[in-house]
């Protein structure tokens, strides 16, 4: 490991205390190392927005060059860009809401059929797969299981009706797939942020001391 390497393992390593450091209490170390996150992670998206986005979808295709002429019609999101730095007026704030407003309409209209076909039709297609045409028992139970709580789950946010009697019963099943399936995610959450401190504990060992230790003897 190089000096420049082991100082680069020592910023690290001093970031990742000083956030866990709020395990203990609201501290200034702590501060510092939040404030330096969002101000890098700003600066990194505003760079490659920059250089990915505003270079060659805007400021290139409005400079003549011998092969391309100009395209003219880049000024319309270059105006409606420039809408949104309005939002810091008082008197002409109101402006920047056209931007937002397509931007918003643009947005959803492009995101909600995509949204629809993946998480609505598709998934009732997987929960109507016909279970006794199946390569294998298990996976006919497995899809069984699939379309019986998808049913149930839907009954149990069926409120035009009282759960009584058998639509009582059934909603009570899909409370039960509802937690199951909280709890599932829950599990998941829990056991990416318990790999994410192994990770970061692993590298305080290996890289900060081990390596400060081999750096200093070796």
């Amino acid at each position: 490991m190089t000096p420049v390497e082991l100082f680069w393992v020592w910023i690290a390593a001093y970031l990742t205390l000083s956030i866990y450091s709020f395990l203990y209490k609201d501290n200034v170390f702590y501060k510092i190392a939040e404030h330096l996150v969002v101000g890098v992670s700003v600066g990194y998206v505003f760079v490659i927005n920059w250089f990915e986005g505003l270079h060659p979808y805007l400021f290139d295709p409005l400079r003549k060059t011998p092969e391309e002429p100009i395209n003219l019609l880049r000024i319309i999101p270059l105006f409606l860009g420039l809408l949104f730095l309005l939002r810091i007026s008082r008197k002409y704030n109101w402006m920047s809401r056209f931007a937002i407003a397509l931007m918003m309409g643009i947005s959803c209209g492009t995101a909600i059929p995509y949204t629809i076909e993946a998480r609505i039709i598709e998934q009732t297609k997987a929960s109507m797969m016909n279970f006794l045409d199946q390569e294998s028992l298990w996976v006919g139970f497995c899809s069984f299981v699939i379309l019986v709580g998808t049913i149930a789950t839907l009954v149990f946010f069926f409120f035009s009706k009282e759960h009584k009697g058998f639509l009582g019963g059934t909603a009570r099943v899909g409370i039960v797939f509802l937690m199951l399936g909280f709890g599932a995610s829950f599990g998941y959450t829990v056991m990416a942020r318990v790999s994410l401190l192994i990770g970061r504990v692993n590298f305080l060992y290996k890289d900060w001391i081990i390596g400060t230790w081999k750096f200093i003897f070796d």
